[in-house]
């Protein structure tokens, strides 16, 4: 099997010698740009029933009450924290994506951030370093093992996730190399996530673990609990133990120099992301024929549209969040595809049961993950060809800063229509001028 030493040990010295200064301005604003988003999906997950159960049940044996839950009036501890804030994150599937890896990359990371800045004195710079940091960890060590990682059924958000929060953690404790590697090997033995879980609550397990098993391992570092010297290529480590045969050089090449967090795209829908081009088609073209009767939809995309979307019997509305089926009759139907396409109501709508009978979908690698086709058959026997290239969100058709803070503002307001999260939003821009950030968290309260 493929080692090489020091990959480990290479990822560390990086983390530990970065700077503030050696990051560029765009990089910079890209991350306020995803703690935006981070709040507005931890805003809309929040208060699920998910979340809620979960809440209840880590509350049962939390002593503490030191760190800010995202969009409610309790508090609990920061480990406990760190695991609700990145699973009201995930739950909807409305977070951030790193497309090559189709690694979420904030909600693993920043819950952790978050917490741990409840707990010391936190600058804004360091925070976002730190943030960065643990974005690009994730990304290298996920780009290694893309595709064949995702498609053998790991749940690549969390199973990388876990390295991303222990390194953004270990960044803002201000861990020296060989604890860095502590960190990331502690990490390592958590790594853990299914994708047979995708579209049940239990999705969101191992999101919040990755956040929070993160930050454990980089205190249980802090305080001289070892991990091994190689975790990552090591004989009987991630990468063998997984049996995958990973390309090393996408680990370090250009470490320092290049960021994935610039490839980082935002959703404008609560679903899969491999199904927003087929979206995009379906809302354009329904909003030039309202009443239009539909007979059938082809839709065709990437292998991986197919592989995890293609669901057309489901019966709730977290497994309707990857059923592109149902996206698809759910936007003809209704002329949206916001929160309330992706419910149990919705589901059971008959009219949308009905039509996503219609829909069939079709593999095709000439399409990116991004791109689509669909062919719109009406009553009339007229087909409409439709496509995009590039989907609404995506790094190359990015979401502007304000649509960002629309969605923030429109989550805030579907639990309190009185919210007004412009304090949150104004601190996040100036996140970099601020000396204490203990109360970014609290001002997504409502």
């Amino acid at each position: 099997m493929l080692h090489k030493p020091l990959v480990t040990q290479t990822l560390a010295r990086y983390i530990a010698a970065a700077r503030w200064e050696d990051v560029p301005p765009p990089v910079r604003h890209q991350a306020k740009r995803s703690l935006i988003n981070l709040f507005a999906v931890a805003l809309a997950g929040c208060r699920t029933e998910p979340i809620e159960i979960a809440f209840r049940s880590l509350g049962e044996f939390s002593g503490g009450k030191t760190a800010t839950l995202i969009g409610r009036p309790e508090r609990i501890d920061a480990l406990s924290a760190a695991f609700l804030n990145a699973a009201s994150a995930n739950v909807h599937d409305f977070c951030d994506t790193h497309l090559r890896t189709v690694i979420h990359p904030t909600a693993p990371v920043a819950p952790a951030l978050l917490a741990l800045a409840e707990l010391r004195t936190i600058r804004g710079r360091d925070l976002l370093l730190a943030f960065i940091l643990g974005n690009e960890i994730q990304a290298r060590i996920g780009l290694a093992i893309s595709p064949q990682h995702y498609n053998k059924g790991w749940h690549i958000t969390s199973t990388c996730g876990v390295f991303g929060a222990a390194a953004a953690s270990g960044k803002l404790l201000g861990l020296d190399e060989r604890q860095l590697v502590s960190a990331l090997g502690t990490a390592s033995t958590q790594s853990s996530g299914l994708c047979e879980c995708l579209g049940m609550p239990a999705k969101s397990v191992s999101v919040g673990n990755a956040a929070r098993n993160g930050l454990w391992s980089a205190l249980l570092a802090e305080k001289g609990f070892e991990g091994p010297a190689e975790p990552l290529t090591g004989r009987q480590g991630f990468y063998n133990a997984l049996g995958d045969a990973p390309n090393v050089s996408l680990i370090t090449d250009r470490l320092g120099e290049s960021f994935e967090i610039m490839a980082t795209s935002y959703k404008p829908y609560p679903c899969g992301f491999v199904i927003h081009p087929v979206l995009d088609c379906v809302l354009d073209w329904r909003r030039d024929h309202p009443a239009a009767e539909v007979t059938r939809v082809m839709v065709r995309g990437n292998p991986l549209l197919a592989h995890r979307t293609d669901r057309p019997e489901i019966s709730t509305g977290r497994e309707s969040q990857v059923s592109v089926q149902h996206a698809v009759a759910a936007a003809l139907v209704h002329g949206a595809a916001g929160l309330d396409q992706f419910t149990d109501a919705c589901v059971g709508d008959t009219r949308v049961r009905a039509l996503r009978g219609k829909v069939e979908v079709l593999r095709d690698e000439a399409f990116s993950t991004i791109a689509a086709a669909v062919e719109i058959t009406t009553a009339d026997g007229v087909v409409h060809r439709l496509s995009q290239s590039a989907a609404r969100g995506s790094d190359v058709n990015p979401m502007s800063d304000r649509d960002l803070e629309a969605k923030l503002r429109a989550s805030a307001a579907a639990w309190n229509p009185k919210a007004d999260v412009t304090p949150l939003i104004d601190a996040v821009w100036a996140l970099d001028d601020s000396d204490d950030v203990s109360r970014l968290a609290s001002l997504a309260v409502p």
